[in-house]
């Protein structure tokens, strides 16, 4: 005869030898369960290296005595570096300016149905963006070698004014030409990027509403097509700023090239180039942070909760700052709401 053993019930408590090894039961209140948060091992790894690089870093800005801070100091915002400054961001600004005019114009003008404008167009934007940027202003800095005089007349025919090509154009005037056409050529096909966004259905609404061509480009598209042209303008403006430098070769007061005359007469090469680094760095960040409130604004239309600004976040974590504070005094911080609710009281007790 044999014997027989009835299976143990579920959930049924084993014992003996065999305890051991038995898994525990699996519990279905999650309450009980344990929560472990990841541990992101390799992040925490990168964060000390990356900490401990800037820290190395700065150390040696701060002791190594090569970079001689004193010399940094007394000429950062000496009277010759600052109106060097003046100059780069006269530059800048001309020839922003002047570049967008006729890079808009070029943009349409490719954009046109006509074979004519769209060929000449094509042509002035290849021909420039192949030329480096110094190569032009060589170019124009030595145009009276090839035009003594510029005139006014007939085409093929007499010339009824006439004028020396220096004495009109100047060395200033050469720079900014330089920088104004080279400047076109871009601008042209960030401006045409722009309008091909939008979509042509506005142009087909628009016309047939009776709107003007024209002043369907400007209240319909170019308002719609910032949003695409903006952030790459911005770009290409600081581009600018930085590329302005090249001008140096024409021997014009900006910015590098004061910063070279000066280490050129006293021999202090690092203190003067971080001279100028600290001034490029803080006019790319003013034009970034006006690029940055430019595409705020006209991200409304497509954004209607735009997230808050550095100065709201600013705002915002001294407002919870101030709330945690008081709330640890055991004060409790009044808004408007309680104020309103209080009065209310007031009035109706």
């Amino acid at each position: 005869m044999g014997l027989t053993t009835d299976p143990a019930p579920p959930g049924a408590a084993i014992t003996g030898a065999g305890a051991g090894h038995q898994a525990p039961p699996a519990s279905d209140d999650p309450a009980s369960l344990k929560v472990v948060s990841a541990r992101h091992y390799a992040r925490w790894a990168a964060a000390a290296a990356v900490t401990v690089l800037t820290a190395q870093f700065v150390h040696g800005l701060v002791t190594n005595p090569v970079w001689e801070w004193g010399v940094f100091s007394d000429y950062v915002l000496s009277e010759t570096i600052v109106q060097a400054v003046l100059v780069t961001l006269q530059l800048t600004a001309y020839a922003t300016v002047l570049g967008f005019v006729l890079g808009t114009v070029l943009a349409f003008m490719r954009l046109s149905r006509s074979p004519v404008l769209q060929t000449v167009a094509w042509t002035y934007v290849w021909i420039f963006r192949s030329i480096p940027m110094i190569v032009q202003l060589v170019f124009w800095f030595n145009l009276g070698a090839l035009y003594k005089e510029l005139g006014v007349g007939i085409p093929f025919g007499p010339v009824f004014w006439s004028v020396d090509s220096n004495s009109l154009i100047g060395t200033i005037g050469a720079a900014l030409i330089g920088l104004s056409l080279h400047q076109a050529a871009y601008a042209a096909e960030i401006v045409r990027g722009g309008v091909i966004s939008v979509d042509h259905g506005q142009l087909e609404a628009a016309a047939s509403l009776g709107i003007p061509r024209l002043r369907q480009i400007r209240r319909i598209v170019l308002p719609q097509a910032m949003r695409a042209i903006l952030p790459t303008a911005g770009n290409e403006i600081i581009g600018l700023l930085k590329g302005t430098s090249v001008v140096y070769v024409m021997a014009i007061g900006e910015l590098f090239y004061q910063v070279q005359v000066v280490y050129g007469r006293n021999g202090r090469v690092i203190p003067l180039l971080m001279v100028a680094t600290a001034w490029y760095v803080v006019l790319t960040s003013v034009l970034s942070v006006a690029q940055y409130y430019v595409e705020r604004r006209y991200a409304r239309g497509a954004n209607r909760t735009p997230p808050p600004t550095p100065l709201q976040r600013a705002r915002r974590f001294v407002r919870n700052l101030r709330a945690a504070a008081a709330q640890r005094d055991g004060r409790v911080p009044v808004g408007r709401a309680g104020l309103a609710g209080l009065r209310t009281t007031k009035e109706n007790p």
